[in-house]
């Protein structure tokens, strides 16, 4: 039987996706507001409506929202002129524009009665094509959808985005009783595809999957920290980061997302569960009863578990029911086993461990792990499904099932059965009898290389193939989803089935065993089997945050001597955020110190020698995105011949932070591009413009807030593309690799360019000296900015003088050499590295 292939570009490019042209968004809240801001992020225009005002603006209510996007922080907007094409309205003068949109999302307040009122006023509306959402968090479809007309329901879902939509990637979908199957594969594929989202199915129960977890796991912690007598700091500081989760814990992240939201998150449990057997958990808490009387709120009000006093952060004090100043000092034993690397060994550590913060995270574990396993089949298809959804809607490193089957699926679950017997769980229900008999507990877990466990149909089950997914290569897996199962999973697919679309997760497998050319310590060459790109070379990088290291530096120019000789292109793409972080500054600073500038001069030449093969290589060169790229992570990105970025890509030349200017060509290429830029759209116009855009960026460290904004910074170019979601970089990286080849790629030709010389220096001085003086700037901050201005300008040269990459990469090496024997550069560097933070000196 013939082997499944990946669908070609045209295979992929759905119909249904192009069918949704305009979103109309119901209610202009907070939440309804972000919504449509995140639509136009993605160049999908939106009405916003919401009730007709008093006055002669009646749609004031939208307008004043569309306005307050600007304010909010994060930045709801990519750019803040896509404000633009958010369209303000009113129920009462604009309600037939509707039938222009092909996806309308309600998105008023939590209230059924509302919301059937609101179905009744804009239905005779509605285009007979459009589908009908409803972003509600918990109320129940079923009785949303009794509301509707019978040739509607079939139109009808729900669309829970998780606030703030623009960062938060997870997008719950909930059918109702007569929801098509097709609308929800359509809208799927149109938040993976045209929002960057990732999608979960729920089941139309209370809270759906991410908060009816993630909201229970918030008020275990609370009973478990009042059985285990910890404050609230010291659950913050066993709840964060050490946990693999938020670092902000359990209680400040209740305070940023409020506490009057939690609490009725908390009653749509109390009242929609009555049958739950852990209902009595959902009570809430005297404490929290409390500052809710008190107007307490969280982060919004200034004040809820804890206060900002000053600079000082207090915590409330249960008992005193006064704050007072944190003090978690975490026990040595329990750091020992937090910080353990083998998850089987943590968790035995901790269920050891007879100290009132171990028995604490034991306990929260297990009853999480307990309430997930209970629920499952109430509230998810897959236990895929609840672990997703606490990764991607609660920022959890691994979802529930996922830390249970690292430690040890058997054990653990004797473990709980225990405290449940011994009556130390939240509820007596013992665990359903497939976690400790059958394929689950033969498998060692709810993941397998085949796919989740789904307990209603007693199977584990593969992922989702929609078409849209045949362009994510390389999706997070979860454990259990080893890509050490990519054989027999090649092997199956090549027997089993002719459909054009393959497993996202066989795909990621069989990617990650395919052919490796070179691997080190810090790089790994390789080639995806990817059908029709296994002649484009992939580079990714190995070292945390992917820093350039001496050897990442080498692998790039063995990659690109490579590429040279056997391929048709070069891809640089990283398994997981960011790009890159910039240069290893730990082995550049210890080597100065050894060896001087001499040490360092081959190693800066190095760096340079990459940007200048990056851009003048004889195959094209392209960089996939996503978060971070810093420093010399930014360099090399310029210098590629092409960019492929996700729209969350964060884009600098930061080095003035650590008391340096780039050193790797960055500042070659900004001079170079301001000279471009001239050329082609104002010849007579002053150079200085064009180069004082990127001088400023550089001397403050700016770094884009989006992929359109490093367009307008002048990091990408119009023609570099942008991708809605991270996990198809890979996939359209490789694709413009190979078209650019396709199209005879040659590298650009070598030629001189105007600098700004002298004349421009003196202007950027006086400015520079205009902030010192003003108080804007540090003494160093200005002599940092002057040798930015002097090495962008081109140095001491007439304004206008021709120059080449030679000359200026010349510039970047004195100027940066110059700079790092410097004291307070060193004290810059230090103080980064010790606590991940610039110093201002």
């Amino acid at each position: 039987m013939e082997t499944s292939k990946h669908p070609t570009v045209e295979e992929v490019t759905l119909t249904p996706t192009a069918r949704i042209r305009k979103v109309a968004v119901l209610g202009a809240g907070v939440m309804g507001a972000q919504i449509a801001a995140h639509c136009v992020n993605s160049s999908v225009p939106v009405l916003l409506y919401d009730l007709p005002a008093e006055g002669a603006d009646r749609s004031a209510i939208a307008r004043k929202a569309v306005a307050g996007l600007a304010k909010l922080n994060p930045a709801p907007l990519a750019l803040p002129a896509l404000a633009q094409h958010i369209e303000p309205l009113n129920y009462d003068e604009h309600l037939d524009r509707l039938h222009e949109c092909d996806l309308v999302i309600e998105a008023i307040a939590e209230r059924l009665d509302w919301k059937e009122q609101l179905y009744r006023l804009i239905l005779p509306a509605l285009a007979p094509h459009a589908t009908l959402a409803s972003n509600t968090s918990g109320l129940s479809l079923s009785s949303l959808a009794a509301s509707l007309p019978a040739d509607i329901q079939p139109r009808f879902c729900g669309v829970h985005f998780f606030n703030p939509p623009r960062y938060m990637p997870l997008v719950e979908l909930i059918p109702g009783p007569l929801t098509a199957p097709e609308l929800l594969d359509d809208l799927e594929t149109f938040l993976v595809a045209d929002l960057g989202k990732r999608v979960v199915r729920a089941k139309d129960t209370p809270n759906f999957v991410g908060n009816r977890v993630g909201v229970f796991g918030i008020m275990a912690a609370m009973i478990e920290a009042d059985r285990h007598g910890l404050t609230y700091d010291m659950v913050d500081e066993l709840t964060g980061k050490r946990l693999g989760r938020a670092k902000s814990g359990t209680f400040r992240t209740a305070d940023v997302v409020g506490l009057d939201t939690l609490a009725h998150v908390m009653r749509t449990m109390q009242d929609g569960l009555p049958d739950d057997p852990f209902h009595p958990t959902f009570a809430t808490p005297p404490v929290l009863a409390e500052l809710l009387r008190n107007g307490a709120l969280g982060q919004k009000t200034g004040a809820g578990f804890y206060r900002k006093a000053g600079k000082a952060i207090l915590r409330l004090d249960p008992a005193s029911r006064d704050y007072v100043p944190i003090d978690a000092q975490l026990d040595d034993r329990v750091a020992a086993a937090l910080s353990q690397r083998d998850p089987a060994r943590r968790l035995q550590d901790l269920h050891a461990c007879d100290h009132p913060q171990a028995r604490f995270v034991w306990a929260l574990l297990r009853d999480t792990f307990h309430y997930a396993a209970v629920h499952l089949a109430d509230i998810a298809e897959t236990a895929r499904d609840l672990d997703q959804a606490m990764r991607w809607g609660f920022g959890h490193a691994q979802g529930p099932f996922e830390v249970w089957q690292a430690a040890g699926w058997l054990q653990v679950a004797r473990w709980i059965q225990e405290d449940i017997d011994s009556g130390a769980a939240l509820a007596a229900t013992p665990l359903p009898s497939w976690v400790l008999e059958g394929p689950v507990a033969e498998a060692g877990g709810v993941h397998t290389p085949e796919g989740s466990w789904n307990p209603t149909l007693g199977q584990f089950q593969p992922r989702r193939m929609l078409a849209v997914y045949a362009t994510h290569l390389a999706p997070p897996l979860l454990v259990g989803e080893a890509r050490a199962g990519a054989a027999k999973l090649a092997a199956h697919s090549s027997t089993a089935s002719t459909a054009p679309a393959k497993s996202p997760a066989l795909a990621a497998a069989v990617m990650a065993l395919g052919d490796t050319v070179y691997e080190d310590t810090d790089i790994r060459l390789w080639t995806a089997f990817e059908p029709g790109r296994a002649d484009i070379l992939v580079a990714s990088f190995k070292t945390k945050m992917h820093t350039i290291s001496p050897t990442v530096t080498a692998g790039i120019l063995r990659a690109i001597d490579l590429a040279e000789a056997n391929y048709r292109g070069l891809v640089i793409w990283q398994d997981g955020e960011p790009f890159s972080a910039g240069a290893d500054l730990q082995s550049m600073l210890q080597a100065y110190m050894q060896g001087g500038a001499a040490t360092i001069e081959p190693m800066e030449r190095e760096l340079q020698r990459v940007a200048q093969r990056m851009r003048n290589a004889q195959v094209p060169t392209v960089v996939a995105l996503a978060g971070l790229a810093l420093g010399g992570g930014c360099e090399i990105s310029v210098h590629a011949s092409a960019r492929v970025a996700h729209m969350e890509t964060y884009i600098g030349l930061v080095e003035v932070g650590v008391g340096l200017v780039p050193g790797a060509g960055g500042l070659a290429y900004c001079a170079r591009r301001a000279a471009e830029l001239r050329a082609a759209s104002a010849p007579d116009a002053p150079l200085l413009w064009f180069v004082q855009k990127f001088a400023q960026a550089v001397a403050t460290a700016q770094v884009s807030r989006s992929a359109l904004d490093a367009r307008e910074i002048g990091y990408l170019r119009e023609s570099d593309l942008i991708v809605p979601h991270p996990d198809a970089l890979l996939y359209a990286a490789l694709q413009q690799a190979g078209a650019l080849a396709d199209a005879g790629w040659r590298p650009p030709l070598q030629q001189p360019f105007p600098v700004a010389g002298r004349d421009g220096i003196a202007t950027l001085t006086a400015q520079l000296v205009n902030m010192r003086d003003g108080g804007f700037i540090s003494a160093y901050d200005y002599e940092l900015g002057l040798a930015v201005a002097q090495v962008i300008c081109g140095g001491d040269v007439d304004a206008g003088s021709l120059v080449d990459e030679e000359w200026m990469l010349a510039q970047e090496r004195r100027a940066f050499l110059r700079l790092l024997g410097q004291p307070k550069t060193q004290e810059r560097i230090a103080g980064l590295l010790k606590t991940g933070k610039p110093v201002r000196n």
